[in-house]
């Protein structure tokens, strides 16, 4: 039934425009014209029932014109043919081999800036054809050629021509005519005049596609048919790759498989360069155009092809009352959209416009294959600055220097790191953090060479490594990784004490880390390279540590995370912060316990805006008839569903909890810890139930959770406790009037420190969150 409602009616819009298209680029390619009729049909029906996207329409493609002309020219149309056939034998063993996303490795910006490149040249050589001339060789002579050309006395065929623009310019302001597409509405009426006038040329289409000839083998140089069938395999493929993939941003379907996709386009171009047509590629203007008309499966594309070829074999007469000049003019006209600016701008974004704009010169001035070997080429190099460039920033804070290195330290940086070093006035004592992903041979040893001499000079100098140890390593002689690494993460979340005094968090008894493993601030040599190199490192090292434990004494822990804030993760949150400095939308309300063991945004992998948190000792929720009433939890609860909506509520224990344990034991004689206490009164009464329950081998009521693994008593009454919590939670009618009408959920999560387990509660109890997703 979706077939018929949607897929139909999306199909005959666009075989409409398909049909105008696939004649125009039949001109522009120097074919037969019923060859783009061939390609359209095959590439609706094969590429369409066979391909990896549902909405995604090939057929003869503009940006393949400017190759198929010159290789008519070079080889013959029969030999073009069999060129085509090739091409799609090696996009078929390409996608089966499936390589296909390994094609979205080229540049997007050469790809445009071909198609803007062909779009040029088409649009010039078609302007002489509106003009009634002939186009030239190429596009600078077309170019040099088109003011003598202007002057010219041209008689009707300009006006056929300026009719057929004038009406693809108007046609989609009009009202209630957007059913007829704008090509065919411009032919169509260019050809009422063209047929009053009886004097323009017109398209031949007398045989129909029987006029179509077979394939022959190229003759010439093998290097020369090579590379022809590798230019027209891997244009057509690319483009239709990355039609495909901006077609999954057209629609919520099923998402393209673009190794299929490939298979399907070889499939495709084998059977149209054996029937005679011109190569077939996914179209980004017949795709959208599907999309936009309310295609849902693959059988619009499908549908698209069998009107075409219905259309010519019982109507294909109507072909020969299209005038050349009307057709040029549409050529012209989809040549100059070719140069699309909404790409334009998109790449100004990341700073790619030099390649559009050097493979499109290169496109127009020198050739096809020539403009986008250019444009691989700047695209490489400008990947290569990118992924080299760094940025050295010197300068000084208190009675210290700083210097911050950022990026790929590589021997290009080697001069401005040390023009940017020799700022540092000797004697001064230099933070220096490495904020780097790779650090070559020529790098270490101009950093390693400052370093020695500045210390040489009385001077201290403190590495500190945020990504994996490239310069420790190098000093060690250490093995480094092949590749670029990702930023550490065994800083940031490890407590004071092992981040500035070096302690090994693997270790229960908090051991110093090894040489060269240090997690935090004063990262030094690892390994010395020499006894005198040894001497000196361990008089300096001496001479650190006695500063830091000076430091330690003045400056708190609390203040020296803020300064560490403040220099590594401020610069990086500081974006994202700015855009939600003047509200917050938060998902969770996050009650938990204030235990200092408990980090909530570590153990649900949140960040800032996520979680509307509040603590408490033993994650408590007070009653709504508790008396007197706790005004602190109730009011962030009111806050939390009343003010910032949010959609669920989430009560988070853990092992070990101290409030937990003054409820099974004897209560500290602090007045106000013990009036606190008593909103866990209910908790205590339900975990005693249970522990007569399980005495008497009854088995455990709904809701409550199994026996501790372990038999721990106080890890049972803390997972009994959230569960009281959230019965505690529905006595606020807020809350339970949200709860009822299915707009909050109620969550309960419980934390084994020990293990670093989170376990969620369900029907069953508390279970683990599974490492990995059912679909991972």
């Amino acid at each position: 039934m979706s077939v018929v409602r949607n897929d139909v009616p999306a199909s005959l819009v666009v075989f409409l425009v398909a049909v105008p298209l696939s004649l125009g680029i039949s001109v522009a390619s120097g074919a037969p014209i019923a060859a783009g009729l061939v390609a359209a049909v095959i590439g609706g029906v094969v590429a369409g029932a066979m391909g990896g996207s549902v909405v995604q329409v090939s057929g003869p493609a503009a940006g393949l014109a400017l190759v198929v002309a010159e290789l008519v020219h070079k080889f013959g149309w029969r030999a073009t043919c069999m060129i085509t056939l090739l091409a799609g034998l090696l996009q078929l063993l390409l996608g089966l081999a499936r390589v296909a996303r390994a094609a979205l490795g080229v540049s997007p910006a050469v790809v445009h800036g071909m198609l803007a490149g062909v779009g040029i040249v088409i649009a010039l050589s078609q302007v002489h054809i509106v003009l009634g001339g002939k186009p030239q060789g190429s596009a600078m002579e077309n170019v040099l050629a088109l003011p003598a050309q202007i002057v010219d006395h041209h008689g009707h065929a300009v006006l056929i021509g300026l009719l057929t623009v004038g009406v693809l310019l108007v046609w989609r302001r009009l009202p209630k005519v957007s059913v007829v597409p704008a090509p065919l509405a411009a032919l169509l009426i260019a050809a009422v005049p063209a047929a009053l006038l009886g004097c323009l040329t017109k398209i031949d289409l007398s045989g129909g596609f029987s006029s179509l000839q077979h394939p022959l083998l190229p003759q010439g140089e093998w290097f020369a048919v090579v590379s022809a069938v590798l230019l027209v395999a891997l244009l057509a493929g690319v483009e239709s790759l990355l039609t495909c993939v901006a077609s999954d941003r057209m629609h919520s379907g099923p998402r393209a498989n673009l190794d299929r996709e490939l298979t399907a386009q070889g499939v495709a171009n084998v059977i149209s360069g054996a029937c005679g047509g011109l190569p077939v590629a996914g179209v980004v203007v017949r795709t959208t155009t599907n999309v936009r008309a309310g295609a849902r499966s693959r059988w619009s594309a499908v549908l698209h092809g069998v009107w075409i070829l219905v259309f010519v074999v019982a109507f294909g007469w109507m072909i020969g009352l299209i005038p050349l000049e009307a057709l040029a003019a549409l050529l012209m006209f989809i040549g100059v959209q070719m140069v699309n600016l909404g790409h334009v701008r998109n790449l100004r974004t990341h700073r790619e416009m030099p390649i559009y704009f050097v493979t499109m010169a290169g496109v127009v001035v020198i050739g096809l294959a020539e403009g986008v070997a250019i444009g691989l080429a700047l695209a490489a190099l400008l990947a290569l600055l990118r992924l080299t460039r760094v940025s050295v920033r010197v300068r000084a804070a208190d009675e210290r220097w700083r210097v911050a290195v950022d990026g790929s330290l590589t021997f290009l940086a080697v001069p401005r790191l040390t023009r940017s070093l020799a700022a540092v006035p000797a004697g001064a004592a230099v933070d220096l953090d490495l904020n780097i992903d790779y650090m070559d041979n020529a790098a270490f040893e101009a950093l390693q060479a400052w370093r020695l001499e500045h210390e040489r000079g009385g001077g201290t100098v403190d590495v500190d490594e945020v990504h994996s140890e490239w310069y420790v390593n190098a000093v060690s002689g250490t093995r480094t990784s092949r590749g670029k690494t990702h930023m550490r993460h065994d800083q940031w979340w490890l407590p004071w004490a092992y981040r500035r005094g070096g302690l090994d968090p693997a270790s229960p008894s908090g051991a110093p880390l090894e040489p060269g493993h240090a997690a935090g601030r004063g990262v030094h040599d690892a390994a010395p390279l020499t006894d005198d190199k040894r001497a000196d490192d361990k008089r300096a090292d001496d001479k650190r540590a006695d500063e830091r434990a000076d430091d330690d004494a003045a400056l708190p822990g609390l203040i020296e995370g803020a300064r560490e804030f403040q220099r590594r993760t401020a610069p990086l949150m500081r974006p994202l912060l700015h855009g939600m400095a003047r509200d917050q939308a938060p998902s969770h309300l996050f009650i938990t316990c204030a235990d200092s063991r408990i980090v909530p945004n570590l153990i649900t992998s949140s960040g800032p805006g996520d979680l509307f948190t509040a603590r408490n000792i033993g994650n408590l929720v007070p009653r709504a008839a508790s008396a007197p009433p706790d005004e602190s939890v109730t009011a962030a609860i009111e806050y939390a569903v009343g003010v910032l909506e949010v959609q669920t509520i989430t009560v988070c224990g853990h092992s070990g909890c101290g409030a937990m344990a003054a409820l099974l034991g004897k209560t500290p004689d602090l007045p106000g810890l013990r009036g606190w206490l008593r909103h866990g009164s209910l908790s205590l009464d339900r975990f005693r139930s249970f522990e007569e329950s399980e005495a008497a081998g009854e088995p455990a009521a709904a809701g409550e959770p199994e026996g501790a693994p372990d038999g721990n008593r106080l890890d049972m009454l803390c997972r009994i406790n959230v569960i009281q919590q959230l019965d505690n939670l529905r006595t606020h009618p807020l809350v339970d009037d949200l709860v009822r009408s299915g707009r909050l959920e109620l969550t309960g999560l419980y934390f084994d420190i020990g293990t670093a387990r989170v376990h969620v509660l369900d029907d069953d109890g508390f279970t683990p969150v599974p490492e990995r997703s059912a679909t991972e």
